[in-house]
């Protein structure tokens, strides 16, 4: 057999019949496209699980014998070669997509350039923490899938955010590892006019900072990704891009510098000129500043300069608490950037604090991101429409002129990325039903509720309850494994093989550890829930998931708690706590669990989006209202726990919502799982998951979502007056 070489930097050749995984691999389409993980997977599943779904990895590990051996197996050489041509028909230019109709104001030499200090695009790249990464690497794919013209930035975090352990007194233990970009794909970038490795530099506490760029492909999308790791740099400013919301305020500061002021920098030296620059949070601020000085360079008033920025400029908020926004003292802020940019802005020093204070001249207000972003974009909106009333009750300080009603803060409520999330098993059925190419018309409401109507409850009960098999699988083996690693006795450790029942009401719980998420909320009557889990005919079991910010002590105490009670024997069989919690984790949670239970605190979830997730595979919501959930609730898709009244941090809202709780679990979810007819099928659950999928899939994608930011924020969206006003007159 001829040995074709191809272009993929491997430790060994890829035999010709299998070429195509090489350019595939190098681009993260696969992990979304049908059948796509699993031929990587299939290659050889030990070493996959081993490379943590890292398909660089994987290829460069593979032994040599077993490449062969499916090299010459003709039924996965076809499995390689179908994928490798939908791959080739997805990337070819000429292939229509809905941009070139449904945003037409955007084009490649002026795309969208999306900002954000983290992207979950897959678990092999660990740059991400929680739902602000999974909601931008969604966007990116769902930007591909449309065609839309858009390039994202952000910062490559060589140890990424943290591993997870808990010891055996509960306490979380952090842990880093480091990231190997030869085994990653991602590539380094070249000047594109002297083909020497690309340089951005910004002086940074008074030193001149040089970065190096990756780039990282995500289907028809380019992800550019700043890096200070360089040997020409001081060792403090290496760490710049060493970890993830690590470090202390400086560290914070700096990043953001980089993020915004760096990664225009980058775009400029890549001859990109965006048509619209869009802050996914406030993280990114700083590029305000930076388009701002352009312009004063070339010989305009700050002023003047300002106006054109804010035209150019887009910002989503998705924190609804002013504690949750960056701030900074002033004196940190003038640290970090040093006196010559803000001279180069043509401002006084305290002209530039104004810009990220609310009221301006006040010397002891701290310098912060949002009101720097509002000041400086042309559109705000929060990620729900909850979130965008929140939002603008939350500024109204800074347009004292108007009502709550007419700040100018709208909304688009976050969708997700639905090839991404819905099991392989389910696709199918979708493709059998609903339409044998159902991801492109996920908007579709009218097609999904004829497809929907159409699948045989029988069916979709089969397909939900292997999917729930697969899940029990992957906790028993991911406790025995933990428990071993704790050095438990090995009959507990065995135990872990018959731990949770495929028959229980599975419900699941996995968030980031934070005291407004109520994560203690479950255990406000401890006798009335292990009634509810130890009922021998009707029993319920929980699954939890969710890391504490390493900072957070009170958030380590919650989750001690937690931890701690899941080992008492009357609930150590019914209730599980998976460690380290991450893509591949979520996705097995979202695709397994009959329930996914939701209870901040109202009105403290901007929108949340792993319950969008479960909804798609057919699972139920049972949530507080807030965030998403008051937009997709209809009273016939799920349940609503207590209703819309808050009252803010009270014991006695604890109690409401904790009643409602147990009394929906009692009356409702309960008796409905397990009231079954002579086939032994839950017909009125299955109505209901029925009804969650025709409903909420065509409402909660990130396809609408993506193509309402296309036409209500990239395209069609100018800056209010009130917004104009907002910003701070300075001379010139």
């Amino acid at each position: 057999m001829r040995i074709e070489q191809v272009e993929n930097k491997l430790g060994h050749a890829l035999p010709e019949t299998l070429s195509a995984l090489g350019r595939l691999s190098w681009n993260y389409w696969w992990s979304w496209a049908a059948d796509g993980a699993a031929v990587f997977r299939d290659l050889d599943p030990q070493v996959w699980e081993e490379c943590e779904l890292n398909p660089r990895c994987l290829l460069l590990d593979v032994s040599e014998y077993r490449l062969m051996q499916m090299a010459t197996d003709p039924v996965y050489i076809e499995r390689v070669r179908s994928l490798g041509e939908r791959f080739t028909r997805y990337m070819n230019p000429q292939t229509k997509t809905w941009a070139r109709e449904g945003a037409p104001g955007l084009t490649h030499d002026n795309p969208v350039a999306y900002f954000c200090a983290e992207f979950g695009v897959h678990t092999s790249l660990p740059l991400y923490s929680g739902g602000l990464g999974m909601l931008a690497g969604d966007h990116l794919k769902s930007a591909s899938d449309l065609g839309l013209p858009l390039v994202a930035v952000g910062l490559l975090y060589h140890h990424g955010y943290f591993r997870q352990r808990l010891r055996r007194d509960g306490w979380q233990e952090e842990h880093y590892g480091t990231i190997n970009p030869a085994k990653l794909p991602i590539q380094l970038l070249n000047d594109p006019e002297t083909g020497q490795p690309l340089r951005v530099e910004l002086e940074i506490r008074g030193r001149l900072v040089r970065f190096q760029a990756w780039q990282v492909l995500v289907g028809r999308v380019k992800l550019y990704l700043l890096d200070s790791n360089l040997e020409e740099n001081e060792h403090i400013d290496r760490l710049i891009t060493g970890h993830l919301y690590g470090g202390d305020r400086e560290t914070r500061c700096v990043q953001e510098m980089v993020l915004g002021i760096a990664g225009v920098r980058l775009l400029r030296k890549l001859g990109i000129e965006p048509h619209v620059f869009h802050l996914n949070e406030g993280h990114s601020a700083f590029l305000t500043l930076e388009l701002t000085r352009e312009l004063v360079a070339q010989g305009k008033t700050f002023n003047e300069a300002a106006k054109e920025v804010r035209a150019r400029c887009v910002f989503t908020t998705h924190t609804p608490v002013a504690a949750g926004h960056d701030e900074f003292l002033p004196s940190l802020v003038e640290h970090c950037f040093g006196r010559g940019y803000t001279e180069s802005l043509t401002l006084t020093h305290e002209q530039f604090l104004d810009l990220g204070r609310v009221q301006t001249g006040d010397e002891d207000e701290l310098f912060g991101l949002t009101p720097l972003a509002l000041k400086m974009c042309r559109t705000t909106n929060g990620v729900s429409r909850k979130h965008g009333e929140v939002s603008r009750e939350l500024w109204q300080k800074m347009f004292p002129t108007l009502s709550v009603d007419e700040v100018p803060i709208t909304h688009v409520t976050n969708g997700v990325h639905a090839p991404t999330w819905v099991s392989p098993l389910l696709r199918r059925l979708y493709e059998d039903h609903v339409a044998p190419d159902w991801e492109e018309h996920e908007c579709e409401a009218e097609v999904w509720r004829r497809g929907v109507a159409n699948i045989p409850d029988e069916e979709l009960w089969r397909v939900h309850g292997l999917m729930k098999q697969k899940l029990i699988a992957f906790i028993r083996e991911r406790q025995y494994f933990a428990r071993l690693q704790r050095g438990e006795g090995m009959e507990f450790v065995e135990a872990a093989r018959e731990t949770f029942d495929p028959d229980a009401l599975t419900i699941g719980f996995a968030r980031r550890v934070a005291a407004y998420k109520r994560w203690s909320l479950i255990l406000t009557d401890p006798d009335r829930l292990l009634k509810l889990i130890n009922d021998a005919e009707r029993p319920v079991q929980f699954v939890f998931a969710g890391k504490a910010h390493p900072q957070d002590q009170g958030a380590k105490q919650i989750l001690q708690q937690l931890a701690l009670w899941k080992l008492d024997p009357q609930v150590v069989n019914r209730t599980v706590f998976l460690q380290d919690y991450d893509q591949e984790i979520a996705r097995k949670m979202v695709q397994g669990v009959d329930v996914w239970l939701n209870v901040p605190r109202r009105p403290l979830e901007a929108s949340g989006t792993s319950g969008e997730k479960v909804a798609m595979n057919g699972g139920l919501n049972f949530s507080i209202l807030d965030g998403w959930w008051p937009e997709g609730y209809d009273g016939t898709n799920g349940w609503a726990i207590a209703d819309m009244h808050a009252e803010g941090e009270s014991h006695e809202e604890d109690m409401r919502d904790a009643e409602s709780l147990y009394a929906l679990l009692e009356e409702q979810l309960v008796p409905a799982y397990y009231e079954r007819d002579a086939s032994g099928i839950p017909r009125r659950w299955v109505g209901m998951m029925k009804r969650a999928i025709e409903t909420l899939v065509p409402q909660f994608n990130s396809d609408r979502m993506v193509q309402e930011y296309a036409r209500k924020i990239y395209t069609g969206a100018v800056a209010s007056e009130a917004t104009e006003a907002l910003h701070v007159p300075v001379g010139a």
